[in-house]
């Protein structure tokens, strides 16, 4: 990468300001007290349907614990590099935790490489139970850093579950359509680092290539710097701009595929040109590792017919890790198959 202090930022990469009605802010106030859910649910689904994101305030998850996460994901990333590898990835097989370095995860690897550092935790399992299951990997060097990012996976969590009620009222389903789904769903809180880019930039290298998530809904939460683009329906990338007391939420490709293809699993990425370091905090839910995603039957007509096969929730999760992390290998080394398929409960 050129050391040039001139900024040369390839055509392709300049996101537009517009209005930021195409990425709306939802007050989901009224959708965790219960005064107001059905208007909440509303809004959601026209979000979901036009841009598959939205910023949500008044969500009630407490600045304090934010803004310590976000203080211990810079120390973190101030480590040496050998003592944060100490805990790569690679060390936790199919459980996916710990951190990932420069390079290590690619998002649009046949045009991009993502320019950043990661570092992933679970729920706290004693062993490794299967894919996206086992212990998690600390830094015990870090006073605090354990207990502050678990608190911040728990209360991310707990948040998530009340933003899918409101996703299934906006599907004219019953509040609690989800939770049957998630008894013990995969979830994961990262922590990421973005440097900034200088000279000639182009979608060779930058923060994160364009991608959809894979699973079900993620909520992040940004720092001030910003670097988030979303494509909009008229092929425009559009910036994600940091707006103080709110979080960023999306869904990824199982929700698309559970309303067939209704709700939009939108390409997003990130480009950090700030000249700061960047930092952000997604927390991500899915499912249970079985559970089974297809087409709901609300959103299923003779002008619309299905267009996805059922899958669970862990094997698609999975098989798209496999293509992400090479020490994986294939899926049918770790005895992971499909899993079964059957209709979606309704």
């Amino acid at each position: 990468m050129t050391k040039s202090k001139l900024l040369q930022l390839d055509d392709r990469l300049r996101a537009q300001r517009q209005p930021f009605d195409r990425l709306p802010i939802i007050d989901v106030g009224p959708l965790l007290d219960g005064s107001d859910a059905r208007t909440v649910a509303k809004e959601i689904r026209w979000a979901l349907t036009n841009a598959g994101f939205m910023y949500i305030k008044n969500h009630g998850l407490p600045g304090d614990l934010v803004t310590e996460t976000f203080a211990q994901a810079r120390t973190f990333f101030d480590l040496p590099t050998d003592e944060k590898m100490k805990l790569h990835i690679s060390n936790s097989s199919v459980a996916l935790r710990g951190y990932i370095e420069f390079f290590g995860e690619n998002t649009d690897p046949a045009k991009t490489k993502d320019l950043k550092e990661c570092f992933d935790i679970g729920p706290e399992r004693p062993s490794v139970e299967g894919p996206f299951f086992g212990p998690n990997q600390w830094p015990v060097m870090l006073s605090g850093f354990r207990e502050t990012v678990l608190a911040c996976h728990q209360a991310m969590k707990e948040l998530s579950m009340r933003i899918l009620s409101g996703i299934a009222l906006s599907l004219d389903l019953r509040s609690d359509f989800f939770e049957p789904r998630m008894r013990d769903p995969i979830t994961m809180q990262r922590l990421q680092h973005y440097p900034p880019q200088s000279g000639v930039v182009d979608e060779k290298i930058i923060g994160i290539g364009a991608h959809t998530d894979f699973g079900n809904l993620a909520i992040l939460a940004q720092d001030s710097v910003g670097g988030l683009q979303v494509m909009n329906r008229n092929g425009v990338w559009v910036e994600g701009r940091p707006i103080p007391g709110t979080f960023v939420v999306n869904i990824g490709d199982l929700m698309q595929k559970l309303t067939n293809d209704l709700y939009l699993a939108n390409l997003h990425r990130v480009v950090n040109t700030s000249g700061r370091e960047r930092y952000s905090i997604p927390f991500f839910i899915d499912a249970d590792h079985g559970a089974v995603f297809a087409p709901l039957e609300s959103c299923v007509s003779e002008a619309n017919p299905a267009r996805h096969q059922p899958i669970t929730c862990g094997a698609y999760k999975f098989g798209k890790s496999v293509d992400t992390f090479r020490h994986l290998g294939r899926r049918d080394a770790f005895g992971v198959a499909p899993g079964p398929i059957a209709t979606t409960d309704r």
